[in-house]
């Protein structure tokens, strides 16, 4: 097999395990997944910054702001009541500083919001350790 024909399957097998992961995932773990894509599109566009590749920067950040607009429109508002509002309200300030981030190209914003998707993130990480720690 040559070196690029390997290069081809090595491709889509990460697509497939990608996608499978997906597939099977629970609502919860999606939500985690997507909380980590964010982050990884952060940390890409902070090293592109570094770099002064502002197109790969700008690319990297639109996909976080992206993922994080997919994670405000997942809010159920009417069960999450308080919670889902102060998510929306925290989604939203995010992606505003995402925006500012890209215009004035400034990494200090960017970890900014790598911090707060961690902060919500360990959130979600606790809930889904909480039934495992309960059975022990």
């Amino acid at each position: 097999m040559s070196y690029a024909n390997s290069q081809s399957a090595l491709n889509q097998y990460r697509q497939v395990g990608v996608h499978g992961g997906v597939a099977e995932a629970s609502p919860h773990r999606l939500i985690q997944l997507l909380m980590r894509g964010a982050q990884d599109k952060i940390a890409f566009a902070r090293g592109y910054l570094a770099r002064g590749d502002h197109q790969e920067k700008g690319r990297h950040i639109g996909g976080a702001a992206a993922i994080i607009e997919a994670l405000h429109t997942s809010l159920d508002m009417a069960r999450g009541e308080a919670i889902a509002a102060n998510l929306a309200a925290l989604y939203e300030y995010m992606n505003r500083r995402l925006l500012e981030a890209n215009l004035e190209n400034d990494d200090v914003r960017l970890a900014e919001v790598a911090g707060l998707l961690g902060q919500i993130q360990s959130g979600w990480d606790a809930i889904a350790d909480a039934p495992e720690r309960a059975v022990r």
